[in-house]
């Protein structure tokens, strides 16, 4: 996936994590957040710890090769056997 919009405009990563009831992706190192842990028990340390949050789906987009491209759907087969499938539109090659 690629960031097209936002604070980390232009990165890819993989998604880690798609959050489907608020439309929202985590993809590995884009929008990471500096988190403070507390010590577990007596005698640790605490930490920081950087972490991925979610973002928007409407800010990331697909990628073939090295390039953004939007989905589109095509169907395929005949008669009753016709299923709807996603395509990439710039070359139509199935996604």
């Amino acid at each position: 996936m690629k960031v097209i919009a936002g604070k980390d405009k232009g990165k890819t990563g993989s998604v880690l994590v798609t959050m489907t009831e608020t439309d929202q992706v985590v993809i590995e190192d884009v929008n990471v957040a500096k988190r403070h842990q507390k010590n577990k028990r007596t005698r640790s340390q605490g930490q920081i710890i950087e972490k991925s949050m979610p973002i928007h789906v409407s800010n990331v987009s697909l990628m073939e090769g090295d390039k953004a491209v939007r989905a589109g759907y095509a169907f395929e087969g005949e008669g009753d056997k016709r299923k709807k499938v996603r395509v990439a539109r710039p070359s139509g090659k199935k996604i």
